[in-house]
């Protein structure tokens, strides 16, 4: 089964949901956002009684979800699972053993201005507790910047509660946690009916500094999948004991640092990459579909997957709106002249910057010839495909 909500559903999980007969829980949302005839609705009612009581797989696109969830699945480990894993105190908590010289801290929001910091060791990293999608999240590089940082936090809090529900980005903690070195990577991933951990995809997200904490390009690639791929399935095996995991997807961010030790930054439960990137972008890159393999149990053969993809890798842009400009202040954005930037775009998918702060998506493919494309548009503050209005 899957689950749709807010804030998007993808042209290809809605092809994948019709041409595989996919049941997706009929709720109001789910029907203002897809409104093919050819969906195979299942009733809450009977959604509810097929996850209990027949071990029935269950796939999310958006974390909104985990409210309905939460309410309508109590009667399962779900609600429990999810937990550990989406409040970001918790999960620490839960892994602690296995990390046991990793700092962290949380703190209520309401106390962010009387902490007192001195005790801390900088550079540090702040967050919501809950969250989603890099927001709110800042790093801290002396005792001297923690006063304006909590100036920043308080702001934010203020507009992020008028985007994304409390289940996805709750601002009732943050949590304080050492700044882990190393290169960062996002992964694709699900827990089998046994237990045992099946890999979909493994994206090294790049930064344009170390004060950049923003989402802006993931690639995937063969090398970047082969070479990690030992100790993610290790973190991986390490949850699936942690929370007795079965049948359980899960999109992933880890650090793994220069000794080739992997550190975990938190885990997302119940879906791939929010906005149906990551998993979509596995079929542009790979040929395969995540969501097809997950509820139909199924592993990619990465021998043949690696045929013919040597020395090419495949991005995610994400146009966040880092221009410093306000949405209201914003008459256009100029997306073909992105699409102009890139030798091999593959998908182009534009998003509402006046309802989110970002302007959309690009899909591409480069090779070592033009993967300073990638640089580019890294550290792009993307003005100059913006047009102002007078």
């Amino acid at each position: 089964m899957i689950l749709l909500d807010k804030p998007y559903v993808s042209d290809f999980l809605l092809q994948t949901i019709v041409e595989n007969k996919i049941p997706v829980v009929k709720t109001a949302v789910a029907e203002e956002l897809i409104t093919s005839e050819n969906i195979h609705w299942i009733s809450k009612k009977d959604a509810i009684d097929k996850y209990t009581n027949s071990n029935s797989k269950l796939y999310t696109n958006s974390e909104n979800s985990i409210g309905w969830i939460s309410k309508n699945l109590n009667s399962t480990n779900l609600p429990q699972q999810i937990g550990v894993f989406k409040n970001k105190i918790h999960f620490r908590e839960a892994i602690k053993t296995y990390f046991p010289n990793y700092f962290f801290e949380g703190i209520p929001f309401s106390e962010l201005k009387t902490y007192t910091p001195e005790k801390l060791q900088f550079p540090i990293i702040i967050k919501p507790a809950v969250g989603f999608f890099s927001v709110g999240v800042h790093k801290i590089f002396s005792l001297n910047d923690w006063n304006a940082t909590v100036e920043k936090v308080i702001h934010e809090v203020e507009n992020l509660k008028e985007i994304y529900p409390k289940e996805v980005i709750d601002t009732t903690d943050f949590i304080l946690e050492e700044c882990i070195e190393g290169e960062e990577f996002a992964i694709d991933s699900y827990i089998d009916e046994n237990g045992k951990p099946v890999i979909l995809n493994i994206l090294h997200h790049y930064f344009s500094s170390d004060a950049d904490v923003s989402d802006r390009v993931y690639s995937t690639s063969k090398e970047i999948i082969e070479n990690n791929y030992d100790k993610v399935f290790d973190f991986l095996s390490i949850l699936s004991n942690v929370a007795n995991l079965k049948n359980f997807p899960l999109h992933i961010e880890v650090r793994i640092n220069e000794k080739g030790e992997l550190i975990p930054i938190e885990v997302n439960p119940q879906r791939f990459g929010g906005w149906c990137t990551t998993a979509d972008l596995a079929w542009y890159a790979y040929g395969f579909n995540c969501y097809q393999y997950f509820l139909e149990n199924k592993k990619p053969n990465w021998n043949s997957v690696f045929k013919n993809k040597e020395h090419k890798a495949y991005s995610i842009v994400i146009l966040d709106n880092n221009s410093g400009y306000k949405a209201e202040e914003i008459d256009s954005f100029n997306y073909e002249k992105v699409l102009s930037e890139f030798k091999n775009p593959l998908v182009l998918r534009k998003v509402d910057y006046t309802k989110f702060p970002l302007f959309g998506f690009v899909f591409v493919e480069t090779s070592e010839e033009n993967k300073e494309e990638l640089s580019s548009i890294l550290t792009s503050n993307l003005r100059n495909y913006i047009t102002l209005k007078n």
